[in-house]
């Protein structure tokens, strides 16, 4: 049985990129000042930054049942079955609601919840990619990703707590007190739940928290699978190239020993994060 591989922008994937690799990728809703966008149709990075910048209204929801449907039912034309790879239920409601809505297709669309998000995500759609096309079922793509979610962890910090107040993540209260002492919080993504780590003074002190944080992970996940294949990744709403550059180049010096990618957080991610974040992740690539 052939099986096709959907995810959503939230995994770091483009839809081109997707059509580029066989994988179906749903653009995920951008609202800016209450006008509705798609990430990578008709709204940009480069338009959600400059939109937080100039203090507009900036959020994000899940994606229409009507929009996931439609990809489902396109790849359905083609392929046997589908394995839908949305960002981690416990980050957002789009998993429960892809669940609910395949039970209308008879066992024919699967959803895989691996609790994960952005760079974890996109390593995991791939390694989705890598079983479908070795003749794995959906089903069994979607245990074997959920066993897998786990191999994993990521850390984000901001460069501004603003954004993180008007998603409701911290209380304006935690804002003033952590504007007056330049308190940035870094903050964890594992078991599909994202979590204060620490609060530290200034970005610097907090990717150096992170990336001995990711050590600590790494120590921790290779004394129990010592012949573990890992990738470390890099992620951020970086806007210079250069800033960018000098965090991989950096991250690559700290941990020599394994392959190191960037990818930018999604539109979706960015509006809850705002410019100048950076994120660190490890994860395992399972066979």
């Amino acid at each position: 049985m052939s099986t096709a591989v959907v995810t959503d922008t939230n995994s770091g994937f483009t839809v081109e990129e997707g059509k580029q690799l066989g994988i179906f990728v749903i653009p995920m809703p951008v609202i800016i000042d209450g006008k509705d966008f798609l990430e990578g149709v008709n709204i940009t990075h480069e338009d959600v930054y400059a939109a937080m910048a100039e203090g507009k209204d900036v959020s994000t929801s899940q994606a229409s049942a009507g929009s996931v449907m439609d990809v489902w039912d396109g790849a359905l034309k083609t392929y046997d079955s589908v394995v839908y790879i949305p960002m981690s239920s416990g980050l957002s409601g789009q998993c429960e609601t892809g669940r609910l809505m395949a039970r209308k297709y008879g066992g024919r669309v699967k959803v895989a919840d691996n609790r994960r998000i952005s760079v974890t995500q996109y390593q995991a759609v791939l390694d989705a990619k890598k079983y479908a096309d070795s003749g794995m079922s959906a089903e069994e793509i979607a245990q074997k990703l959920e066993e897998d979610g786990p191999d994993a962890s990521i850390y984000i910090t901001v460069k501004s707590i603003e954004y993180l107040k008007k998603s409701g993540r911290i209380t304006p209260a935690a804002v003033t007190l952590a504007s007056l002492l330049h308190i940035v919080p870094v903050l964890t993504i594992r078991g599909g739940k994202l979590d204060a780590f620490e609060r530290v003074r200034g970005m610097k002190t907090a990717v150096r928290h992170m990336i001995t944080a990711v050590h600590n992970d790494l120590d921790e996940y290779l004394g129990r699978h010592p012949s573990a294949d890992i990738i470390v990744a890099v992620s951020g709403t970086m806007t210079d190239p250069l800033e960018v550059q000098t965090v991989v180049e950096a991250m690559k010096k700290e941990f020599p020993d394994y392959e190191v990618f960037y990818r930018p957080l999604s539109c979706s991610i960015a509006c809850h994060t705002g410019p100048g974040a950076v994120g660190v992740a490890f994860m395992a690539v399972n066979h």
